[in-house]
């Protein structure tokens, strides 16, 4: 493999020293005549030079990388959030570093040593890690924390949240709108906050009604796997229908999950939404390829993304921001997945 042109390698070709191929490159004010300048332009286009980027950060004071860590990319909400992030970063010519974590929290402590070393100066963070204490060596050490989905408590990081209690509710009274009373409820592993609140508001919703919850909830670590949420969807289903008083509705915990109950429900032959309505959590783009068109809570995932990168871009900025939580309100998505109840 071959090593990577240098300034050094340009200055050698060009017969000139690398302090004026610096400049050059760099379009420095420093007076280079004409013809040289031109000479080092093309030979550095000849030989394929690539800026180290890293290298000019250090040397100045402003770093134009940023980094986020989100559980995974696969889960199409955290692939909404990333695009908003990076058309903000684009548009201010900031690129972004992107960290999967996978729900491991080691991996999370080890993305952001990564971002430390590499004298990286902003962070969005969706955290999963109970520790905090590598992200706090973080803040210390002079980083911008910009904190996303996931609640952090500590008094230096802006929060960008999401109304999940208030999600759940509105899902859950707009199924018991429609005359349902059997209302099943489907989730991930309850060991996030997200997740939680999503359930207890469909728990408050129901009980405010005077009705017995039907929750069924997965004992397993999955990741965000569109295709783990999707079989856990027919897995929680099969179980709901097994019971002595199978639900007329069922409210998923996020889009993908919700994907998976209808597929379930289309195996046995059980219509959607004659027989079973079924509800989803998330808003992504594919509830409206389905058949039939999912009715969802929508969670401003893109603009979440942008809002994130403009605070983060802000602070960076050396802007006097003060940090505050923001809590993104939900949205019901009505469609036809979702449809009266025929009796109970």
């Amino acid at each position: 493999m071959s090593k990577p042109t240098t300034i050094h390698d340009i200055a050698k070709a060009a017969n000139v020293s690398s302090a004026t191929v610096s400049r050059v490159l760099s379009n420095s004010s420093y007076p280079v005549s004409k013809i040289k300048r031109e000479r080092i332009l093309f030979l550095a286009k000849e030989m394929n030079y690539v800026p180290n980027l890293l290298g000019r950060q250090l040397k100045g004071s402003r770093s134009t990388t940023i980094g986020v860590i989100v559980p995974s990319i696969m889960n199409p909400f955290y692939s909404s959030v990333l695009f908003g992030i990076e058309e903000i970063a684009r548009n201010n010519n900031f690129t972004v570093i992107a960290c999967n974590s996978l729900h491991d929290p080691l991996l999370e402590d080890e993305y952001i040593q990564t971002i430390m070393e590499k004298q990286i100066k902003g962070l969005i963070i969706s955290s999963i890690s109970s520790d905090k204490s590598q992200l706090k060596s973080m803040i210390k050490a002079g980083v911008q924390v910009i904190a996303i989905d996931q609640k952090i408590e500590e008094d230096r990081i802006s929060q960008i949240e999401f109304d999940y209690q208030k999600g759940g509710y509105l899902a859950t009274k707009h199924l018991l709108s429609k005359g349902h009373k059997q209302i099943g409820y489907v989730t991930s592993k309850l060991d996030r906050p997200s997740r939680k609140s999503i359930s207890n508001g469909y728990m408050e919703a129901m009980k405010a009604e005077g009705l017995t919850p039907m929750l069924e909830e997965s004992k397993t670590n999955f990741s965000d796997d569109a295709l783990s949420e999707f079989d856990t969807g027919k897995l929680l289903t099969r179980k709901l229908l097994d019971a002595p008083n199978p639900p007329t509705a069922i409210f998923a915990c996020n889009d993908m999950m919700a994907f998976g109950v209808i597929n379930e429900l289309s195996e046995r032959n059980i219509r959607v939404p004659q027989d079973i309505s079924v509800m989803g959590f998330d808003g992504i783009d594919f509830g409206q390829m389905m058949n039939p068109q999912l009715t969802t809570i929508k969670q401003p995932d893109y603009e979440m993304g942008k809002l994130a990168c403009k605070m983060l871009l802000d602070k960076m900025n050396g802007e006097d921001v003060p940090s505050f939580d923001i809590i993104l309100q939900p949205e019901l998505l009505e469609r036809s997945s979702v449809g009266q109840c025929q009796g109970q």
